[in-house]
């Protein structure tokens, strides 16, 4: 008999690729609409069999992979195959605790290109101040009444990226073109090639330093509100900050009582702590630039993302191995 693969979620892109799985995967769906009927057809045996999971954000159905969701999921499943960067939706700690181990894949390099885009698009709005005029201008009220203070032009500003990795890499090529200087903190200094000339500092220096403050890194037990009220009074005043990482690597309380002391000028956000929620004090402010999580939100990188997945899940059923292990699990 074939393996099962089981499809988490709605494919919109790249369904072919998912349905050529067939030759070597019986391909099932949930009937579910629920966590509670989910969690109902795991324990039923419906997913017996079931040896890799594609899991797109279908948080409506399954909900978190918390420790209650992995131990109703079927022992046959090992692989999980799932549709984005950061996967601080899953439990990987309980993934690998269970017996057999579900190894966890995610999409590490292909959302780059439009995350750092979306990023830019932010910056430049933050910095000119753009949010504000616009909001009136759809009241009419032309630039505002009275008109916003006037904006900041990228050329010479410092550049400070909290998460070196693919995205801030490719945020800080594209923001070089705008003459912005960049420094960079991380776990560990990049090589030099890597770094593209951006400067390793500390993390307090980085906090000092920035005229424009971009947050690239994960979410994970480290990282929950880095920055809060004691990082924000290190910061200069006026400072810029962009966050197209996880909404609670900024604590958003704090945020809004930097912002209202002026503390913090202007903000451009696409993620949010409570997310689709957004604190009132944000939505109020007309100095925050508002995306609904749009970092990836294009048919090339969906697509891209998708066939990565789908990828990832006929890696695992022929050889055992999935193409992008997430690493916490690197040593399974």
């Amino acid at each position: 008999m074939k393996p099962k693969a089981l499809l988490l979620g709605s494919i919109d892109h790249a369904r072919d690729s998912w349905n050529g799985l067939s030759d070597i995967a019986d391909l099932v769906e949930p009937q579910a609409k629920n966590r509670a009927e989910f969690l109902e057809e795991c324990t039923s045996g419906k997913f017996d069999g079931v040896v890799a999971a594609y899991r797109t954000f279908a948080t409506d159905v399954t909900g978190l992979w918390d420790e209650e969701l992995i131990n109703a999921l079927p022992k046959s499943l090992t692989f999980c195959s799932h549709l984005g960067a950061g996967y601080d939706q899953i439990d990987v700690h309980a993934c690998s605790a269970r017996d057999p181990p579900i190894r966890i894949s995610n999409v590490p390099t292909l959302v780059d290109d439009a995350t750092a885009d979306t990023a830019v698009f932010l910056i430049l709005g933050a910095l000119r101040g753009f949010n504000t005029s616009m909001l009136a201008l759809r009241e009419g009220k032309w630039r505002g009444q009275p008109a916003p203070p006037l904006g900041h032009d990228p050329e010479g500003k410092t550049l400070g990226i909290l998460g070196m990795g693919g995205i801030g890499r490719n945020m800080k090529k594209k923001c070089d073109a705008f003459g912005m200087k960049a420094i960079y903190h991380n776990r560990k200094k990049l090589d030099d090639d890597l770094a593209g000339g951006a400067e390793y500092v500390s993390f307090d220096d980085l906090l000092a330093r920035s005229d424009v403050l971009s947050l690239n890194l994960p979410l994970n037990k480290h990282t929950r509100h880095i920055i809060s009220t004691a990082e924000f009074a290190k910061m200069k005043k006026g400072v810029i900050i962009v966050n197209t990482a996880r909404g609670a690597v900024m604590d958003e309380d704090a945020l809004v009582k930097a912002l209202e002391s002026g503390q913090v000028l202007s903000v451009g956000l696409d993620v949010y702590e409570a997310e689709p929620k957004v604190h009132p004090g944000l939505v109020d402010n007309p100095h925050v630039m508002l995306l609904p999580h749009m970092g990836t939100w294009t048919v090339e990188t969906q697509t891209a993302m998708e066939r990565f997945c789908v990828e990832n899940i006929r890696s695992a059923l022929e050889t055992g191995k999935l193409k992008s292990p997430v690493p916490e699990q690197a040593d399974l």
